[in-house]
């Protein structure tokens, strides 16, 4: 929950142990390890910019993962011991995403099975936006 009482919702969340919530209703998990974000042109500006901050400001998240709507890419944001967060990219089908969080990855050619991507306009500054 962001200070001014505004509240975020990811498109996924795992939680490792005990699910913990904001309160009674149940519905603002407070403690997942991994989120995950599917980018589309009306949200990745939202995702990137003040839902990435509000997340980064939970102490257990350790992965925030942005996969994209316009091409098989998967973006993860890993916290480091630091405390610092470090980007790893994961493009084309044959790639593997590995969630260290989780202990888990995946392949984008399952992520992305059966999707058909728009033709790019060569100009556009994000393919498929």
């Amino acid at each position: 929950m962001a200070p001014d009482g505004l509240y975020t919702y990811p498109d996924m969340a795992v939680v490792c142990g005990k699910p913990e919530f904001a309160d009674d209703q149940r519905d603002t998990l407070v403690n997942p390890v991994l989120i995950v974000e599917v980018l589309s042109s009306s949200t990745e500006a939202y995702n990137r910019g003040f839902k990435a901050a509000q997340y980064r400001t939970l102490p257990s998240l350790k992965e925030y993962v942005l996969v994209s709507q316009a091409e098989a890419r998967v973006e993860m944001f890993r916290r480091q011991a630091t405390g610092d967060w470090l980007l790893a990219e994961y493009a084309g089908k044959e790639a593997i995403c590995r969630f260290t969080s989780v202990n888990a990855e995946i392949a984008l050619a399952d992520v992305y099975d059966r999707i058909v991507f728009e033709p790019q306009d060569p100009l556009s500054p994000h393919p498929g936006y």
